[in-house]
């Protein structure tokens, strides 16, 4: 047997990435995305694939060079929609395919963004979402001797989102089009407010919808309202619901009840989502989860792949609804009961199970875990057996050493139980000191645990200890843990991370004098303040990074929303002093510590300023720096950029420790 080699790089080319599944009404065929890499373009593309359930047989469903995606299946299992840019790289279009195999017929031709796709129960419509280009863009991009751009004005708020640039002026409607005379008609077209998660009743007379129906859409743009619309468009009537935060809607098989994901706003937003229902014969709502001191999502970290959120899917007698809860590190499937309210784990294994199909007692899944991106399984609610139905990326797992993390519950100095994980070089030798780096995760309500980390694995095979936890302020333990940090960032955080680095500095096998940390995001804003408040790490890399929650305020794409992230009720100018005291940049002077600074250009969650002071302060005061930016890549580069520059940037993180915290000699 050849022995096993370290995980490289160069890797993220060979490593395929999944997406799904969507399993047919009936059970017997699951559909779902394929990623892979050009090496030559550097391009990313996506394919779909079929599973045959019966005999876990998997088949190429379409081949090419594009980007084929959100498959979905016709009610009667003989026809797949989908959205793929096959014909032009920069616009998709609404596709339709056989299911038993044909060419893919173009069923639109529009300009713009689209969004959800959603089938009417008879199959001669189908309901998206979509945005409108702009025509001035359009007019350019058809005019050869167009100059482009001479302005842009700005009338709303929120105007750029990160990944996609600046939004068009038409904002998110409902579309509708019959399948069969490729007839498109727009539903809603107020462009004071956008709509999204469509979904049809049974009889494919009402469209149920989400949409923030508020008088000031802008100064509440957490509030949803529950909808409903004729199938023509006309008859528009908002719900009378709880205010609060909506999304994820569904509705139940016997058409009686909405289900929907979301959390009742007071004086704090920071809430766990709950899942909540609603009888659609009486508008009557409950929450079936309030007792319960989880959140409702998929909220583990992780760099290869997304375990994406799954909208709660409900049974097919209507009685119980399967979603997935955030809990100490996991992702795991659960049921709910309507009736009692009863919460019952079904898959609880260490990792984190992605989007998900229900077909009577059998469960189509995503999983992921620490040693492996991405595999489809199933599981059997009655028997309880669970297998894996893919072998994704055996040829380079069976190739890589790769290792699981040591779990540690560990108790801070307030007496709170902090979870974390230490992963050890492949050749850990018990006798010898290693260097050593923390890693601290963004959000910050998200967490770390059990999901596949490429970067943990790879600076661990350069003779790293990697410890990560998670700290007072993110997910997976509840609400007070998750809002301890509301309104006080680097406060019982900062307490957190430093018992847990007091706690691996008493390890024997620690080099105490060659401790790094690093952090994304969050995670950024974190290194930032830990470097400006104990010398104790000999090397940083701050990426992505919030520096100035002052400056934050209305730069991010997030726009005046960051002070409902931090925490703070008030703007900046009317809370001026707690804004600036709790910014990594009024204790820049305190810095000693070298710091490699890392950021995306086109991020439009932390914008590039905030990189900008850091770098720029460390220069000013003499310490040890270095900034690497990184063209046209957003803020998630580590994740989902274009694959060289995410092998530079695992190669500029390692050069940097390596350069401060090299081996003795």
């Amino acid at each position: 047997m050849n022995q096993k080699r370290d995980i490289k790089p160069e890797d993220l080319y060979d490593f395929e990435l999944i997406s799904g599944p969507e399993l047919s009404k009936d059970g017997k065929t699951a559909v779902f995305e394929k990623q892979w890499v050009d090496k030559n373009s550097e391009k990313i593309y996506k394919n779909l694939y079929l599973l045959n359930t019966e005999n876990q047989e998997i088949s190429r469903f379409t081949t090419g060079k594009q980007l084929d995606m959100n498959p979905k299946w016709s009610n009667d299992g003989e026809k797949i929609a989908f959205l793929s840019n096959r014909e032009d790289e920069k616009q998709f279009q609404l596709y339709l395919i056989p299911a038993n195999g044909g060419e893919a017929v173009k069923l639109t031709d529009l300009n713009g963004i689209f969004g959800e796709i959603v089938w009417s129960p008879n199959d001669k419509e189908i309901v998206f979402t979509f945005s409108k280009k702009d025509e001035k863009l359009l007019e350019m991009e058809e005019d050869d001797s167009s100059k482009g751009l001479t302005q842009r004005t700005i009338t709303d708020m929120f105007y750029k989102n990160n990944g996609q640039g600046f939004l068009y002026r038409d904002k998110m409607h409902l579309w509708k089009i019959n399948i069969e005379n490729l007839n498109i008609k727009q539903l809603t077209s107020n462009n004071k407010f956008s709509e999204n998660n469509p979904v049809w009743d049974n009889k494919g007379d009402t469209i149920y919808f989400l949409s923030n129906r508020d008088e000031n859409p802008e100064k509440n743009p957490y509030l949803s309202d529950i909808c409903k619309i004729d199938s023509e468009g006309e008859n528009l009537e908002v719900l009378d619901s709880r205010r609060g935060s909506k999304h994820s809607l569904n509705i139940s098989p016997n058409g009686n009840y909405l289900s929907y994901v979301g959390f009742e706003i007071k004086e704090k937003y920071v809430k766990l989502d709950r899942l909540w229902i609603m009888d659609v014969r009486t508008n009557k709502e409950m929450c079936l989860t309030e007792e319960y001191d989880r959140n409702i999502g998929s909220h583990t970290l992780g760099d290869m792949g997304e375990a994406t959120f799954r909208t709660p899917v409900w049974s097919r007698d209507s009685q119980n609804l399967y979603v997935q809860m955030t809990e100490h590190g996991k992702v795991t499937l659960n049921k709910v009961e309507i009736r009692d309210k009863r919460i019952k784990r079904i898959i609880n294994k260490k990792g984190v199970v992605g989007k998900f199909s229900v077909n009577n007692d059998e469960i189509y899944y995503y999983f992921k875990s620490f040693t492996d991106p991405n595999q489809l399984y199933k599981y059997n609610t009655k028997s309880g057996e669970d297998s894996r139905l893919t072998e994704i990326n055996r040829k380079i797992l069976d190739k890589i050493n790769l290792k699981e993390p040591e779990e540690v519950w560990l108790e801070n100095e307030d007496s709170k139980k902090l979870q974390g994980w230490i992963l050890k070089p492949p050749k850990f030798d018990k006798n010898k000191e290693y260097p050593s780096i923390l890693e601290i995760h963004g959000g910050p309500r998200a967490q770390y645990g059990w999901g596949f980390m490429h970067e943990f694995h790879y600076l661990a095979s350069k003779n790293y200890i990697i410890y990560f936890s998670n700290p007072r302020g993110g997910d997976g333990y509840g609400q007070k843990h998750m809002e301890a940090i509301d309104n006080q960032w680097g406060t019982v955080d900062y307490k957190d991370l430093m018992s847990w680095t007091d706690y691996m500095e008493n390890k024997d096998y620690i080099d105490k004098k060659r401790m790094g940390v690093t952090g994304g995001s969050y995670g950024g804003y974190m290194t930032n303040w830990i470097i400006t408040h104990t010398d104790r790490f000999k090397a940083a890399v701050t990426q992505r990074c919030v520096s100035n929650l002052i400056s934050f305020w209305g730069s991010s794409d997030m726009n005046w929303l960051t002070q409902i992230l931090f925490g703070s009720l008030k703007a900046p100018w009317d809370d001026f002093d707690n804004y600036w005291n709790q910014s990594p940049m009024k204790y820049m002077d305190n810095v000693e510590t070298p710091t490699m600074v890392i950021h995306s250009e086109n991020d439009l969650r932390c914008d590039i300023e905030q990189a900008e002071q850091v770098f720029t302060a460390l220069k000013y005061r003499g310490v040890e720096t270095k900034f690497v930016r990184f063209p046209e890549e957003n803020h998630g580069l580590s994740r989902n950029g274009r694959t060289d520059r995410r092998i530079s940037r695992l190669k500029n993180i390692l050069e940097w420790f390596e350069k401060y915290l090299k081996d003795k000699g």
